[in-house]
């Protein structure tokens, strides 16, 4: 893959997708800044990193302008768990929105294209299935998952009325469910919840009957769409959906988990979180055509990877 981008700055580069994207540009020695404020990101994930001639870490929130040279920016900042986003609501819409501005302003002065991390949430609970880029979503203005759907919403806007007024060179990718290792064990999110409660043989926790779907895509699939839309010609500005378009049901998902571990864990059923989509799958059709990208990696074998990675926590 060619890559004219000499230095590149990851916002929230510490983070789960954020470390496996800083080591597959570090691999190609390109000069690598990578910014965290660790509120949900880890030093862990980029240790093995810190010794490479071409990769620097830097304590730095986003809320808070950046003055840097650079020639690209992926801006990943941002807590993408409901436990984690849930947190701190506002904190999180600044960070969406706040982030996205000061990144904006930053691409336009060092004249760099601006990859943003948008996600599926836009769509919010769908009434098209599967989700193309060009449904608008259904999603509650006023709710508690509100402060990261609607600033994910708001970053996508910024990004093309500064690619309007100003000129900037945007990306806009929209990450459906990504999975795999250094996902944070404690973040809530379906799949290391199910592997976790597995390998310590607790109940698993289904929301509701089980019956809602998701697509789950493995990080290395998402990385190389992610590499891919940053590398595409100018003029490709997204949103372009990157995610897998095979759908499971979250109870298959919890079969899946417990006939690889073994173990004694018994499902425990409990009340669907507000808001909390029904269906979600991404038409990926854009994907293919315009970046030739679809994901390799089948559910089985990305969790494989994933729970040899979460034994280490048991």
């Amino acid at each position: 893959m060619s890559y004219d981008k000499k230095r590149i700055l990851v916002t929230g580069g510490a983070g789960f997708l954020g470390s496996h994207l800083c080591d597959r540009l570090v691999e190609q020695d390109l000069e690598v800044l990578c910014l965290d404020n660790f509120y949900t990101g880890r030093r862990r994930n980029v240790e093995h990193l810190q010794a490479k001639p071409n990769f620097e870490l830097m304590r730095h929130d986003v809320i808070q302008p950046l003055h840097v040279q650079t020639d690209a920016i992926y801006n990943l900042a941002c807590p993408a768990s409901p436990v984690n986003y849930q947190r701190d609501p506002i904190q999180t819409m600044k960070t969406s929105v706040f982030g996205a501005l000061n990144m904006l302003e930053l691409a336009k002065r060092c004249n760099a294209t601006l990859l943003q991390a948008s996600t599926s949430e836009v769509y919010g609970d769908p009434e098209v299935h599967p989700q193309e880029e060009s449904y608008w979503g259904h999603v509650n203005p006023i709710g508690i998952r509100s402060c990261y759907d609607e600033g994910k919403r708001c970053a996508e806007t910024l990004l093309f009325d500064y690619r309007r007024q100003n000129g900037v060179e945007i990306r806009v990718m929209r990450i459906f469910n990504t999975y795999g290792p250094r996902m944070d064990p404690n973040d809530g999110r379906v799949v290391s919840n199910f592997i976790m409660q597995a390998l310590k043989g607790e109940p698993i926790t289904i929301y509701g009957d089980g019956s809602q779907t998701r697509s789950f895509c493995y990080v290395d699939d998402l990385i190389d769409g992610m590499m891919r839309l940053m590398n595409a010609e100018d003029g490709v500005t997204g949103p372009i959906n990157i995610g897998n378009p095979s759908e499971f049901t979250i109870l298959e998902l919890a079969e899946k988990v417990l006939a690889m571990i073994g173990g004694s864990s018994k499902l425990n059923h409990m009340p669907l979180p507000s808001d909390d989509p029904l269906q979600r799958c991404p038409d990926i059709s854009k994907a293919k055509s315009t970046l030739g990208w679809q994901p390799k990696v089948s559910l089985d074998e990305g969790l494989e990877r994933t729970i040899h990675y979460f034994r280490s926590y048991v």
